[in-house]
């Protein structure tokens, strides 16, 4: 890059993501899909030859290959033709395990129930020595598969971006429609929804809740370490004379400003959540869906869309940052959506015992489990689904999505679409081996789930700022706009296997860094 006008190939660089317009539902959907068949494929493997038990060299590559590199082509090489990637992860993989299915009615059928009973006796005197006060909470493989394809598109894609293998349709747009960034956005925040519930059954459960004052300082302490890598993101871009999209959330704003305001927010509005109605899935529903109604009606029937639009910027920080602190509103409401769903699927709807007859063994339990979590999902993709369609296709609303502002169509894609991808994780779970979720060994829940997508989830935040630092690395010694596609690709992968590489250290060390 020595021969490059610096101040050009900024110029150059923000226009490469400026002025976008997207591209449709249904093809996003389509590349989305590429995660949960990749699961799929991994999971045929698992259930035919327990491919993954032992976890050797080859193991992790097919485990890479499946599970991040299907991802990066997905988004790159393959971007015109998601459906026949689609198509190339789940044909292998029903082939797989159609074998299995007719054998299931053999004498297959009969070894499973021996090892079912000597399994029940085990379990149930377990359950009999310490009987369990209320449903714990579980490590759930679909939702390990869930949160390490959503943690992986992302870094994926912050990289990316910005080579010109990656379509722009898929950047971010600039004020309205939809792409596959955009959506990325706003599931992070919804996955951090999702597990951050887990944390509140963990207080539930002890019967010691404390006090909201307690609660909010506990969760500006939660807020500072996010807070302190927003400022130094902020002072990094502005010292090194970064490229910056100026419309995406403000002069100063960054994602790290929105992610570390969340906490003292989500403590108030659990505040009012002890007051409404029960499940307290309904009471999270309930309020983002007030939440983000109220944003819209005050953008539609007040100044406050041309404010955050047209208006100039400056001199007050409100002004300079408008995207930033508004769609706050709107991200606020994602992450309490994504926590009642975690209400839901974090932890067990009853427990296993012998005096349930119905079932023989604690698996059949997960089953039945997992049965209703799947109707349950469907059901709650099916109603949020409506009231997308119902905001953006009803004349006397006819809102359209806006990332920008964060609004309330936005608001209910990103969830519907949240709630239907868990489903699918959970139903390709189904094909895969048969464990309990309440047996006393760990390693049984382990092998139902890809150990990268394991490593991405244990420190997920933090390998998403690994992620941040070497795409601006790669930014500042890289002339990525002109890079052929095999460059690209070789940097993508490179980068990939790196990230993924730091994930694997981390697990192998044993840390797990909470920021």
């Amino acid at each position: 890059m020595a021969n490059i006008n610096p101040a050009d190939y900024k110029a150059r660089k923000e226009a490469f993501v400026s002025n976008l317009s997207g591209s449709s539902i249904a093809e996003i959907n389509l590349v989305a899909l590429v995660a949960p068949a990749a699961v799929f494929l991994w999971t045929a493997l698992q259930q035919r030859y327990g491919f993954f038990k032992s976890y050797g060299p080859l193991a992790f590559a097919i485990d890479f290959l499946l599970n991040v590199a299907a991802i990066l082509f997905a988004v790159t090489a393959y971007s015109s033709a998601p459906l026949f990637l689609d198509l190339a992860l789940i044909t292998p993989a029903v082939l797989l395990l159609l074998p299995l299915q007719s054998h299931s009615n053999g004498a297959s059928k009969k070894a499973k129930a021996g090892a079912a009973a000597s399994s029940t006796m085990a379990t149930s005197s377990s359950s009999a020595r310490n009987p369990p006060k209320s449903p714990p909470l579980v490590a759930r493989p679909f939702l390990t598969h869930y949160r390490g394809a959503m943690l992986i598109a992302t870094v994926v894609a912050i990289l990316a971006v910005d080579f010109p293998i990656f379509p722009r349709r898929f950047a971010k747009v600039e004020t309205w429609g939809t792409s596959l960034m955009d959506l990325g956005v706003g599931s992070f925040v919804y996955s951090a929804g999702l597990v951050s519930s887990r944390a509140l059954f963990k207080t539930s459960r002890s019967g010691q809740r404390p006090r909201l004052a307690a609660r909010l300082a506990q969760a500006l302490r939660h807020s500072i370490p996010l807070l302190v890598l927003g400022i130094i993101r902020l002072i990094s871009v502005k010292g090194l004379d970064y490229a910056e999209h100026v419309t995406e959330y403000g002069v100063h704003w960054n994602f790290f400003f929105t992610l570390g305001l969340l906490p003292p927010f989500v403590e108030l509005a659990d505040a009012l959540v002890d007051g409404f109605v029960r499940p307290r899935s309904l009471s999270y529903a309930l309020l983002a869906l007030a939440i983000s109604l109220a944003y819209d009606i005050l953008l539609d029937n007040t100044g406050l869309l041309a404010y955050i639009l047209i208006s100039p910027r400056g001199p007050g920080l409100v002004s300079k940052n408008r995207e930033g602190v508004f769609s706050f509103i709107g991200y606020l409401a994602i992450f309490l959506s994504g926590r009642g769903t975690g209400s839901t699927v974090v932890r067990l709807l009853e427990h296993y015992s012998l005096k349930a007859p119905k079932y023989v063994h604690a698996s059949d339990l997960t089953v039945r489990e997992r049965q209703r979590l799947l109707w349950r999902l469907v059901t709650e993709a099916a109603i949020t689904g409506a009231l997308f369609w119902f905001s953006t296709s009803i004349y006397a609303f006819n809102l359209t999505v806006s990332r920008r502002l964060a609004n309330l169509p936005y608001v209910l894609w990103v969830v519907a679409f949240n709630q239907i991808q868990i489903y699918l994780f959970a139903l390709v779970e189904a094909c895969g081996p048969r464990f309990s979720y309440e047996e006393a060994d760990r390693e049984q829940l382990k092998s139902a789930s890809s150990k990268v997508m394991q490593v991405f989830n244990k420190n997920g935040l933090v390998i998403f700022l690994v992620a941040n630092l070497l795409t601006g690395l790669v930014n500042l010694t890289f002339n990525t706009l002109d890079a052929s596609g095999i460059q690209a690709m070789a940097i993508l992968i490179a980068y990939a296997a790196a990230v993924t590489a730091v994930a694997l250290g981390l697990d192998y060390t044993g840390l797990q860094i909470k920021l």
